[in-house]
């Protein structure tokens, strides 16, 4: 082998141990996020920088306190993250190590799936008026604008609290953005449409006008009667069993690639969208 095939092969070397060193800190960091392992690296760097601008300005005794902490931080890393390094080597053994990512996000939509409906179903029995708006592709920024902002984790009881009549927050929408609720009080544009049957009312026709300018999926719980209904493109699915509600809202919002492909075929499904 040449001079010249040698350096470029060693250079190949080593971009691949650069990438692979990257990709396992990158594997180790979502592992850990969450968790209060976190605090304790940002501790750690805080103590690293101390401990380089103390051997810099020749701060002798700071020098031995910051020593002395970090040959001591590795036995308090292994006493205090016991569980975390534990579950860390199970799904090392598991093989699950490198998917950890990918089954964080399925659980954290799965659980927002189970919150809205647990949320719709309970005022839906109470007959209590709730229009929840779902930013997809094109953003909502400009309707979170008219409402308050909370930047809140999705939570169930927290969207039924919003609804709760004579509250100050119930009367418009919710916009929820990714996992959190963005925002509530939000007013939403309506639709224009001579086709909606009269018997809608107002969060009906929000629901369908935000559907018509932008493509979030929107939820709404009738106030008269308690039935789920929900707009996609301009389209309204009314009077949906729970059990239907579940269905149509995983197959449009879990990143599974067997729901997705039903997508399409579930919401060809329609009911009267206009009676």
């Amino acid at each position: 082998m040449s001079i010249g095939n040698l350096d470029l092969f060693n250079l190949l070397i080593n971009a691949i141990d650069i990438l692979l060193v990257t990709y396992l800190i990158y594997k180790l960091i979502m592992v850990i996020k969450g968790t209060k392992a976190v605090q304790l690296l940002k501790g750690i760097f805080v103590i690293l920088i101390v401990t380089l601008i103390s051997e810099k300005l020749e701060f002798q005794t700071l020098n031995w306190i910051m020593q002395q902490i970090l040959s001591w931080g590795v036995v308090a890393f292994v006493i205090i993250f016991q569980p975390e390094l534990r579950r860390a080597l199970d799904q090392l053994g598991r093989g699950r190590f490198f998917s950890r990512t990918g089954n964080r996000e399925d659980e954290e939509q799965e659980r927002i799936v189970e919150a809205i409906v647990k949320a719709t179903d309970y005022m839906a029995k109470r007959r209590i008026g709730a229009l929840i708006s779902m930013e997809r592709e094109t953003g909502l920024a400009d309707y979170i604008e008219t409402g308050i902002p909370l930047n809140a984790n999705i939570s169930s009881e927290l969207l039924i609290n919003i609804f709760i009549p004579n509250t100050p927050l119930h009367d418009g929408a919710v916009i929820l953005q990714k996992n959190t609720v963005a925002a509530a009080a939000c007013y939403l544009p309506l639709s224009e449409s001579p086709f909606i049957s009269k018997e809608l009312g107002t969060r009906h026709r929000a629901a369908l006008g935000i559907s018509e300018v932008t493509d979030s999926l929107t939820i709404i719980v009738s106030e008269e009667t308690g039935a789920i209904s929900l707009t996609k493109n301009g389209e309204l699915y009314r009077d949906l069993k729970l059990d239907k509600f579940r269905e149509l809202l995983s197959a449009e919002i879990l990143v599974i690639e067997k729901p997705k492909q039903a997508s399409s075929g579930l919401w060809n499904w329609r009911g009267k969208a206009n009676g």
